[in-house]
């Protein structure tokens, strides 16, 4: 369930990691989000993961590359 209090740019990361995975069968890597939510660093997806996660929207497994990113 998505909560409230997300912002336009984590809405636009949401958006970016389910079209990809429609796309291509694959979770997208850091790069590829940035390229796709039109941000200028993987870095800005890195927090902005963080950010969505501590709110409950996502979760994900860390220390894997591309590791699969659960929209709730």
């Amino acid at each position: 369930m998505m909560s409230m209090g997300i912002t336009d740019r984590q809405r636009q990361i949401l958006r970016a990691i389910k079209e990809h995975v429609a796309e291509t069968g694959d979770y997208p890597s850091m790069a590829q989000l940035a390229r796709r939510a039109g941000l200028s660093s993987a870095s800005s997806v890195h927090y902005q993961l963080g950010r969505l996660e501590q709110l409950g929207v996502i979760t994900r497994q860390r220390r894997k590359f591309r590791a699969p990113i659960r929209v709730l």
